[in-house]
């Protein structure tokens, strides 16, 4: 069954519009609340049935569809540029600074919404030593990044530890004060408690959803892969205040529970939320071997799943948790039996043209067609337009 809703955001001809928020009657005691936010998604996402194997007796798995967002700025970061977007634009700037990784989603999506609102971009990639000082080429976000004229500025990995992501964006955003620029530093993964902003929304977009279903929804559990924090800490925090009132359990990709669970702390503490982190979500180590870096069983994981449902999971976030939490389910099925799930993809497909030397070998499955001599052959019949 698929969840078919009306719209608390219109698209189309509101779409790339600066519009008044008004935030979910359950979020009104939160400050600061945001004035404004442009309408970059293409919300709201669809939630459908998502059949996943060998599921315990009872268990029902559902898909948040946020990988369909849009498709240049595609995934959870949408959200979350929303509210900062406007925030730059109402303080005027003229140009926006971000910082991730060789690959990140958000640096691209960044890049994008920047170029719609007619602001430059700035990217910090952090990358290996080894590449630092090489073209980074136009290998998936990078290619999308380069084609909207991002200004990419690389740094090694060792220097991202010993600096650190706040340090590096605020060297760069000097040197552009100082050539007269009005810059607006963006963090890792747009996740600041306005960012958090984004998720606290989509909350309230899944209640109206499961408002619009003629049979009965209410969802236990809700799955999330977590990168930077402000996602998990939007979702928990909306679900705890909402009618929602599920569990979130969050993957995470990087660094370690303990990490997270102060960093949304301090987004939470940044609203006045006056809860504790560790009351509304269940954070679980998902990283593997490192962030950004697979194991063959993942990417084949990754590969079974869209095989046998049809939905492609991005190798960085959404596929290690949705692997961690497949692992999980098949050691203890009598925690999730007769549970209900929305797992939330986040996005990333072009995460995996990074991965295309590893899946290659999984993939193999074409030949030449086989066209026995006997059939007509006649030269100009075959129209190639």
């Amino acid at each position: 069954m698929e969840v078919n809703t009306g719209t608390n955001k219109a698209v189309g001809l509101d779409f790339l519009t600066k519009k008044p928020y008004n935030p979910p009657s359950w979020a009104t005691h939160l400050n600061p609340i945001p004035s404004d936010y442009f309408s970059l998604g293409h919300l709201p996402t669809p939630i459908h049935k998502w059949n996943l194997p060998n599921l315990p007796n009872n268990t029902e798995v559902w898909l948040k569809r946020d990988d369909l967002s849009g498709m240049q700025l595609s995934g959870n970061k949408v959200r979350k540029l929303e509210f900062l977007m406007a925030d730059a634009v109402a303080k005027g700037a003229d140009c926006i600074i971000t910082i991730g990784g060789i690959q990140s989603n958000h640096c691209r999506a960044t890049a994008v919404a920047a170029k719609y609102l007619n602001l430059d971009c700035y990217l910090i990639l952090r990358t290996s030593k080894v590449l630092v000082d090489h073209d980074p080429g136009l290998t998936g976000n990078l290619l999308v990044e380069r084609l909207v004229g991002a200004h990419v500025e690389l740094i090694s990995k060792e220097e991202y530890a010993k600096i650190g992501s706040v340090a590096l964006t605020n060297i760069l955003k000097e040197k552009l004060l100082n050539e007269g620029r009005r810059p607006y530093v963006i963090p890792v993964g747009g996740s600041n408690s306005l960012g958090t902003w984004g998720y606290i929304e989509a909350i309230q977009e899944i209640e109206q959803q499961l408002q619009t279903v003629p049979e009965k929804l209410k969802f236990d559990d809700i799955v999330v892969a977590c990168g930077s924090g402000g996602t998990i800490a939007g979702l928990s925090l909306g679900s705890w205040l909402s009618s929602v009132k599920a569990k979130v359990h969050a993957f995470a990709v990087c660094d370690d529970p303990n990490y997270f669970f102060d960093y949304v702390q301090g987004l939470l503490d940044g609203l006045d939320a006056r809860v504790d982190s560790r009351n509304i979500v269940n954070i679980i180590n998902a990283k593997g071997l490192g962030y950004a870096i697979n194991t063959t069983e993942e990417l084949n994981f990754i590969k079974e799943i869209a095989a046998t449902t049809g939905v492609i999971l991005d190798p960085v976030y959404s596929g290690k948790a949705a692997y961690r939490f497949t692992n999980d389910i098949a050691e203890n099925p009598k925690k999730w039996e007769g549970r209900k799930v929305l797992f939330i993809h986040t996005g990333g497909l072009l995460g995996l043209y990074d991965k295309v030397q590893q899946i290659d070998s999984s993939v193999g499955n074409w030949k030449r067609m086989e066209i026995h001599e006997s059939v007509p052959r006649k030269e100009g019949i075959g129209k190639m337009f």
